[in-house]
């Protein structure tokens, strides 16, 4: 079967807080009828990142098109999660497009783009691109995330990743498995320090691969869909610090067997805070940003509702790096109990941090 009659995928790599699923958003707003099915594998408790992004209240993106993938790295889950997964979707009456990949930030790229070589979905299915994320200000700060604990927390939750790869050698994997690379939150940055990572990026890179200044993902649909890379296909050129030991299709996929994890997975813990209708939702972030600080907390995301206000209010944070947005009016009949998850390492004072969101919101109701 030819690559023009098979299903395209884009994969889309890029450290926690890149601005993945903010691209992704904006994907699915400006889609143009196209119709896009996506699989998310981003650390995400409780389906926050799966909602935020059903959220986008857009025509034709149903829920049954968007896909969690909850168990840990994709790269490492190939077998048992990621293509049961895709052969649905190609099988289905109603297939899509499109599909869109969200990687975990750890994911390392050539596992996953190998998998489309396997027998079940080969003739149905090709990667249209890989296309990596970068957080432009944590570049120019020499990380390769705006918030290294974050990262680090993700890495100690995810039980089934079986790869402690170095953080810079997982960054130059992710970029050379990319046909194209999206350098985020280049407003921050302004348009002189953009243009010399932009330089510096490209010297790393295949040739032939661009590197694109964005602002919160936002880069035309035209442009990142149709790259007709075939990435399956030339993955010698695609070169990795690791080769992995993952199996091969014929093994027999017992991971408990022959994968030992040594991660210390009581380090960070999490929890889901109610917090009240909020009259001020800049005064609950500035609250964030101190309870951050205050208690060591790596991520904040959830949802709230504000006063007089008929949508519904993202809110998603790393480290004391805030976003804010109404994705979508309330349903008739919905639950508006905003709530928040609290991302910190072990031992974090629940108690206060609970209290403290309460003094807020009775303080915006005053």
């Amino acid at each position: 079967m030819s690559t023009l009659s098979k299903i395209p995928a884009t994969v889309i790599t890029g450290f926690l807080g890149a601005g993945k699923t903010t691209l992704i958003r904006h994907m699915l707003e400006n889609a143009g009828g196209k119709k896009i099915a996506l699989i998310i594998n981003e650390f995400g408790d409780l389906g926050i990142d799966r909602q935020i992004v059903n959220g986008c209240g857009i025509e034709g993106c149903n829920e049954d098109d968007v896909v969690e993938l909850a168990n840990g790295c994709i790269c490492c889950t190939v077998a048992d999660d990621f293509l049961p997964v895709m052969e649905a979707l190609v099988e289905r009456k109603d297939a899509p497009d499109h599909i869109v990949i969200e990687t975990s930030g750890l994911a390392l790229p050539k596992p996953l783009i190998r998998a489309f070589n396997w027998p079940e979905i080969k003739t149905r299915v090709t990667v249209d691109g890989v296309v990596s994320v970068v957080d432009g200000p944590a570049l120019a700060d020499g990380q390769f995330a705006s918030n290294m604990d974050a990262v680090q927390a993700q890495r100690e939750q995810d039980e089934s990743l079986n790869h402690e790869n170095p953080l810079e050698d997982l960054f130059n994997d992710q970029l050379m498995a990319a046909d194209m690379i999206l350098m985020n939150k280049a407003d921050v940055l302004g348009a002189e320090k953009s243009q010399q990572l932009i330089d510096e990026l490209t010297k790393k890179l295949r040739p032939g691969v661009h590197v694109v200044a964005t602002s919160h993902g936002n880069v035309g649909v035209d442009v990142l869909l149709g790259l007709n890379a075939g990435a399956e296909d030339d993955l010698d050129v695609r070169h990795s610090h690791h080769e992995h030991h993952h199996h091969d299709h014929d093994d027999d996929h017992d991971h408990d067997d022959d994968h030992h994890h040594d991660h210390d997975h009581d380090a960070f813990e999490s929890f889901i805070v109610d917090v009240a209708v909020q009259a001020d939702p800049e005064q609950l972030e500035a609250q964030l940003i101190e309870l951050v600080q205050a208690h060591n907390i790596l991520r904040i995301k959830g949802f709230i509702e504000v006063t007089g206000k008929p949508m519904r209010h993202v809110v998603q944070g790393v480290g004391t790096r805030f976003t804010r947005y109404f994705d979508r009016a309330w349903e008739a009949d919905e639950d508006r109990q905003g709530r928040l998850v609290v991302i910190g390492q072990a031992g974090l004072d629940q108690a206060a941090i609970a209290a403290a969101l309460s003094d807020t919101a009775q303080e915006s109701a005053a």
